[in-house]
Order: C-alpha cells, then structure tokens, then sequence
C-alpha cells in the first residue's frame, strides 16, 4: 500500500482529532504506571492555543503529532503520540526529527523532554537519537499509585549531535 505522508500545523478545529488519537496512543499504558498518563489529563483545547502542534497525516488519517513548547533555552516536547494502527513505520522518528527542525529554526540548541521511566521501549528510542538522562525523580503529579512511577527528564544538544553525525 503507497500512502502519502504529510505533516501540517494542528488548529482549534484539531482538538477532538487530538484527544482521540492521544487516548488510543496511551491507554495501553495506564495498566503499566496504574494511573492516566499525563498527556490523557490535558486539555488540548487550551492547549492547541498555547503549544506547537505539528500532525502527522497518512493519506486522510491522522497517524501522529508532536506538541512542542519553545522556552527561552530549548524546545520542549511536550507529547510525541502516534496512533497503535500506525505504529512500526517510523512516524515516531519523523515526529522527534520534527522537533529537532523546529528547535533549530528557532534557534534553540537544546531539546528537553520527559518520559515514564516504565517507557522501555520510548526510552530506548529517545537514547537512540541523541537524547541522555538528565535526572529522575518521583512523579509528583495527580493520579500517583505506585512508588516506583518515576519521571524521566531527557535532553538532547543539537550542536553535539550534529558534531557526532559529522565524526560517524
């Protein structure tokens, strides 16, 4: 099956599409962190006023978005999401490579992000470009059931990524 990809910015009028791909993309996780992940909490009517959002299109379906937030030093991920019937083709690395245009453009050297630390599986693929550990600490928010639901905050430096293709 050929489909067209396309990536265009998120409006007010995206925010139910928004909601429902954000569930359908978490909900496989509360079990895991026995709460509601913290991007089932938003509330993206606001939040498509205040953030980036960029949405992922394949053919006529959303498949993906990336929320960003520019801070004065970096660029900061807010949620990377990409609907379970479209995992496995690489959006989530289109997605993150986003982010890294945007932070650039915006002449920010630096990406932050944070994450679950029972994420293996995101964890893995955030060190897998670029991203390091930066701190972990308890999750402090609403809904916290278990100790060990630990926040992972992740950093990546443009500049030092960049120097690190040139030298491979």
């Amino acid at each position: 099956m050929d489909e067209s990809v396309a990536v265009r910015r998120g409006a007010p009028a995206d925010v139910e599409v928004i909601r429902a791909l954000v569930e359908a993309a978490y909900t496989k996780w509360i079990p895991v962190i026995g709460r509601l992940p913290i991007p089932m909490r938003a509330d993206y009517a606001q939040a498509v006023l205040e953030n980036r959002f960029d949405l992922l299109l394949a053919g006529p379906e959303l498949a993906g978005l990336i929320e960003t937030k520019a801070e004065a030093d970096h660029l900061l991920v807010v949620n990377v999401a990409v609907d379970p019937a479209f995992q496995g083709r690489g959006f989530g690395v289109r997605l993150m490579q986003r982010a890294d245009a945007i932070a650039a453009e915006a002449g920010l050297a630096r990406l932050r992000l944070y994450t679950n630390k029972k994420y293996v599986a995101n964890l893995r693929l955030y060190g897998a470009l670029g991203y390091r550990v930066e701190r972990e600490e308890p999750y402090a928010g609403p809904g916290r059931t278990r100790d060990d639901d630990i926040t992972v905050h992740m950093v990546k430096d443009l500049a030092a990524d960049m120097a690190e293709r040139r030298q491979a």
